[in-house]
């Protein structure tokens, strides 16, 4: 990444604040750079779905951006999710969920990221409850 496309983590965050989806969701990136990215979300009630744990889609918007943030992070800024798969392991129950990825291999037409959904115990605990992966594509700038 050439230094006109180096993003650094209050860059990183002004983008997300600009998405009116993650401004409802109340997300916010943690870490950003070096082909990584982490986004946190507080799970509150309005976010669980009929059996009290926090729902799918939740976990698959988590799991995009912060797919999405770590590719940028390489490949960067101008970039869209090509596709993704998300595996559910077990309920999200929990005060926090971490969607934590890292970049596994970047070319220049794309990048393969996984991402890993922990969510936190009042201790601070981290539970996996779910995996993803997918491919993110550099665009033309708008």
């Amino acid at each position: 990444m050439t230094e006109s496309t180096a993003l650094d983590l209050a860059t990183a965050r002004q983008t997300l604040a600009g998405q009116p989806f993650s401004r409802l969701l109340g997300a916010r990136l943690t870490a950003f750079g070096d082909g990584g990215a982490t986004l946190e979300i507080d799970i509150r009630e309005e976010l669980h779905q009929q059996n009290g744990f926090l729902h799918g889609g939740v976990l698959s918007y988590a799991a995009d951006n912060a797919l999405t943030f770590a590719a940028g992070a390489v490949l960067g800024p101008n970039v869209l999710t090509g596709g993704f798969s998300v595996q559910y392991l077990r309920p999200a129950a929990g005060r926090t969920l971490r969607a934590r990825a890292e970049v596994v291999h970047a070319g220049r037409r794309q990048a393969v990221v996984r991402c890993d959904l922990l969510t936190l115990g009042e201790d601070g605990t981290e539970t996996l409850c779910a995996v993803a992966q997918g491919t993110v594509l550099p665009v033309k700038a708008p």
